[in-house]
């Protein structure tokens, strides 16, 4: 392969893409900031996370806050990617498809060294695939059940009350589930893992190179560049 080759950057990431992963992070970590304190309130590093986002009240307005324009984005991102997909202006590669099943046997039969080589990816493969719809999935928990704590009184009176305290569950677990996540799963495909590491630029730039490309996802660079591996 050429040194011009390996250097050279293709566009995988638009600018709106780019900036809901930008926006994202920022509201998950208010969220975090704000809403741990008053999971595990009993705690010291509690108390003192709470007394310097300016008390309880100053907390709970800002993890309400970031809840709102977390959902408002959710709102956003489903909207605008429903609307692409009916337009035929994007095509729905986040959908799980019957190959997915196929390279995740294919895969781990690589890891385990009964295969000579990995499968060949699309656009995104399955683990990417199951990131996002975990994401999907658990951001709409995260909405309903605070939309729920938010207006307890109102969902009280049209629902039984017994659905209050099991949102607060729900949230807080929810919460907790998708930080383990990011630490472990996300953290390592983004960072870790040693073909990105230290850090994966390809959602910040939006570019990623043609080698990586070819590497990493090689039925999207046949298709865009009409050569095999």
């Amino acid at each position: 392969m050429s040194a011009t080759e390996s250097s050279e950057q293709v566009v995988r990431f638009t600018r709106w893409a780019r900036y809901q992963h930008q926006a994202i992070t920022v509201l998950f970590i208010v969220l975090l900031v704000t809403g741990l304190p008053q999971k595990w309130p009993q705690f010291e590093a509690s108390h003192w996370m709470v007394d310097h986002l300016g008390g309880i009240f100053a907390a709970r307005w800002w993890h309400r806050m970031a809840g709102l324009t977390f959902a408002l984005l959710m709102v956003a991102h489903l909207a605008t990617a429903i609307a692409g997909i009916i337009s035929r202006r994007v095509q729905p590669t986040m959908l799980f498809t019957r190959k997915d099943f196929y390279d995740a046997i294919e895969n781990l039969g690589y890891f385990l060294g009964r295969r000579e080589h990995p499968p060949k990816f699309g656009r995104y493969d399955y683990r990417q695939k199951f990131e996002y719809w975990g994401l999907v999935f658990g951001s709409m928990v995260m909405v309903g059940s605070g939309f729920i704590l938010y207006y307890p009184i109102d969902f009280a009176r049209l629902l039984p009350a017994e659905l209050i305290p099991a949102a607060k569950a729900m949230h807080s677990n929810e919460a907790l589930l998708a930080l383990v996540i990011i630490l472990v799963w996300h953290m390592y495909g983004a960072h870790l893992s040693p073909e990105v590491f230290p850090l994966d630029r390809s959602i910040f730039t939006g570019k990623i190179s043609k080698d990586r490309l070819k590497h990493e996802h090689a039925l999207e660079y046949e298709e865009l560049f009409g050569q095999k591996r």
